[in-house]
């Protein structure tokens, strides 16, 4: 078992988001979350937005770990966001992101949420992972690659 296991779900998982900027993959990703995490869509938003505000959460080749704190949030959550075309996301490589992970934690888990958002940027990091979730068209093939990457 690795941290990321429990993190993804299968309703989680979007591939082929038609979402055309930062925005609007914010907005569709703040409707599977609050689904799942009884939280309001646009609060979600929020508190994606306030961390994106802090400096960008693109990695590079193509990817991207929004991210956020969340108050009332009662254990860490994750979604998978893979869009039919890349958007601009201010990316150090200044690659366009086609692939993002977003990453939900309760408010108070600080040292939860660094080991979250490293064993994703390590999963992230693997290129024949990132080809992988690139060229997948199976929710339920990324949803097990998530779940299980990294685990003997």
């Amino acid at each position: 078992m690795n941290a990321l296991t429990d993190l993804f779900t299968l309703d989680r998982i979007a591939l082929d988001s038609p979402a055309a900027n930062r925005a609007e993959a914010f907005a569709a990703v703040g409707e599977l979350f609050s689904k799942q995490a009884g939280l309001e869509a646009d609060a979600i938003v929020g508190f994606l937005n306030a961390r994106e505000d802090l400096g960008s959460t693109a990695l590079g080749a193509g990817v991207a770990i929004p991210h956020g704190r969340v108050k009332g949030l009662k254990h860490p959550i994750a979604a998978f966001l893979k869009l039919k075309e890349p958007i601009e996301f201010a990316a150090p490589d200044g690659e366009a992101v086609s692939i993002l992970i977003f990453l939900l934690v309760p408010e108070k888990a600080t040292q939860q949420h660094l080991e979250i958002l490293s064993s994703i940027a390590q999963l992230l990091s693997d290129q024949e992972t990132r080809k992988s979730l690139a060229s997948e068209d199976s929710p339920e093939k990324v949803c097990q690659l998530l779940q299980t990457w990294g685990s003997v």
